[in-house]
Formats: C-alpha cells, structure tokens, sequence
C-alpha cells in the first residue's frame, strides 16, 4: 500500500482538487477533513505519512491543529506541511520555529502538488 496524506482544509473545493492532484496525479492515498477536530482524529485513528494542514480555519486553525499534533506522543511525528494564501517572500511567518515540514502557498498547481510534497518530504517519486 502506497503512502497516505491527510489533507485538512474547511474549503470543500480546494480539499476535493488537493485530493484528485495527490490520489491521480501522484499516486497516493488521501484521506480528508474540513478541520482540525477531524483531523486529529484521523490522524490517531489511520497515522498518515504525511499531513496538508491549511494554515487559516474557523474553530480550530491550522497552528493550533499542528500544536495538538505535537503534543500527542502518538502522531506527534508525522510530518505536516502547511497550505496557507499568506505567503510572502521574505516576511517572518507565525511558524517559523515550528517543526513543519513546508508551506505550500494557495492558489496551488494541481500537476505539481504531488511532487512539491514528496520533494518537501524527501520521498522519492
């Protein structure tokens, strides 16, 4: 079985076209939820390989999912790679410090999606 990724954003859309990219053009297995709660319990119930976090939710916001993560002996290590529309070059971001993987910045390419994850991850492709 291929390497799953747990893809976390409250926009329905962005999570649908994140998971056709990932599953169709990258070959991997997506699991979905529209916000933190759910996926922390994903991520304890299937233990992804990797996690898409969306920096900017209602209710629970990605940072605090990611703070939750690593607090969590048993999911504490999976790697999280956060997707955020507030990129910008230069500027001193909320996570830096944070043990995260990468930031993918929104609007994203579909065909590149998959392999700018596995080139963050180190996985080969």
């Amino acid at each position: 079985m291929g390497r799953t990724v747990l893809v976390v954003d409250d926009d329905d859309s962005i999570r649908e076209i994140a998971e056709i990219a990932l599953e169709m053009v990258g070959g991997l297995n997506v699991l979905s939820a529209p916000g933190g709660v759910r996926a922390l319990e994903l991520a304890r119930e299937h233990h992804p390989d990797a996690v898409l976090l969306d920096v900017m939710m209602p209710d629970m916001d990605g940072l605090t999912t990611f703070r939750h993560m690593q607090g969590d002996d048993t999911i504490s290590d999976i790697p999280v790679i956060l997707v955020t529309a507030k990129v910008q070059v230069g500027d001193r971001q909320m996570w830096d410090g944070l043990a995260i993987s990468g930031v993918i910045s929104k609007p994203f390419d579909p065909m590149t999606l998959a392999a700018d994850v596995s080139r963050m991850l180190g996985w080969e492709s």
